[in-house]
């Protein structure tokens, strides 16, 4: 699509059909409502900490869009819609950033550290790039099992710069591994900018000199990514071998709650990306242009990802946090005297000084 939403050859339109097309459309503007309240309650203090997806979110649904639901996904922190695609919830999202009792993992990650092993979505961890070898090792599983199912994993720009994005490539091609690596460039890895980053063309022009069929596609349209992952799909599963996608696109928000980017960037830059190229919009267009959308629908639409939003925060403050005891169980299978004991002396210091210590907003062990 080009940025009006017309498509540019009529050969390339994948013909998803009006109720996949609107499940992308509100799967991406629930995102970016989602997105706007968490990041709000993490300036409240509501939360510890958050990431967005402002203007990634045709990244996220159209290469979701085009995976097998028993594919297996490894995302960095900004993936969010990947899952959401899944089925996901609300619940669940705004459930792990309150690290409530609700949480799948139980209060001990991160907010949007996400994982959930029944839609083939492996945890999240913050460190960059770590994500890569660790596809490639399960790709290379299913290698070995012969299961035609394959491997995507999702990394930034900033993180192809590590050495694990050499030795996850490099071992991908040598070993034959049906797995796609799917690189985000947004533009900026925190505050570094892709000129400061690298001196060659990109990421995906390092995909031939690994023997890794490469392509570059537009971000922000949405089935372009589909056109490219769904291609990409095919190709590693029937020829067992690994694919690079470039998605190049731009991080309207900020890298995190952490961060400030208007200390390294114009407030015009991003007014410009917002307002010119983002992927919502020109889905919006493509949308309006067929007779499947229109101001009305927007309007309604908005307010019930509002009040969805919302309703799942307000109830997801009022839970307690989990018991003390899921600070350390899960680390064996069963616990050890010396983790026990580490275990028992937690709770006696806990009890014995319990006047500072917000006891109420936890449920007992």
């Amino acid at each position: 699509m080009n940025r009006d939403g017309n498509i540019i050859d009529p050969s390339n339109d994948p013909k998803l059909g009006q109720d996949e097309i609107t499940k992308l459309y509100k799967g991406m503007t629930l995102l970016n409502t989602m997105d706007r309240i968490l990041y709000e309650s993490q300036r409240q203090g509501r939360i510890s900490f958050y990431m967005t997806s402002f203007g990634e979110e045709g990244t996220h649904f159209g290469s979701a869009a085009a995976l097998h639901p028993e594919d297996l996904i490894y995302g960095q922190y900004r993936e969010a819609g990947v899952l959401m695609y899944r089925g996901h919830t609300l619940d669940q999202f705004v459930n792990q950033c309150y690290g409530n009792k609700n949480d799948v993992t139980k209060g001990r990650q991160m907010p949007v550290h996400y994982g959930q092993k029944n839609l083939n979505f492996v945890s999240i961890s913050s460190p960059l790039a770590t994500q890569l070898p660790q596809a490639v090792g399960s790709a290379y599983a299913l290698k070995r099992s012969q299961k035609e199912i394959c491997v995507i994993c999702y990394f930034g720009d900033g993180a192809s710069s590590e050495g694990d994005a050499h030795a996850a490539l490099n071992f991908a091609a040598t070993l034959n591994c049906p797995i796609i690596f799917f690189c985000r460039n947004n533009g900026y890895a925190i505050s570094t900018p892709t000129h400061e980053q690298y001196k060659g063309d990109g990421v995906a022009a390092r995909g031939p000199a690994y023997g890794i069929p490469s392509i570059r596609v537009d971000g922000n349209d949405i089935l372009a990514v589909y056109n490219v992952t769904k291609a990409a799909r095919q190709l590693v599963v029937e020829e067992s071998k690994p694919a690079l996608i470039e998605a190049m696109t731009y991080r309207i928000g900020h890298h995190s709650t952490s961060d400030d980017s208007s200390a390294y960037r114009s407030v015009d830059e991003v007014r410009f990306w917002h307002q010119k190229d983002h992927p919502i919009s020109r889905l919006r267009k493509y949308m309006e242009n067929q007779g499947w959308w229109d101001d009305a629908r927007e309007k309604a639409w908005k307010e019930e990802t509002k009040k969805q939003v919302m309703q799942t925060v307000v109830k997801a403050e009022k839970l307690k946090k989990p018991p003390i005891d899921e600070m350390l169980n899960d680390v064996y299978d069963v616990m050890p005297p010396y983790i026990r004991e580490q275990l028992e002396e937690i709770k006696s210091h806990v009890e014995q000084y319990h006047e500072h210590y917000p006891l109420d907003n936890f449920e007992k062990s």
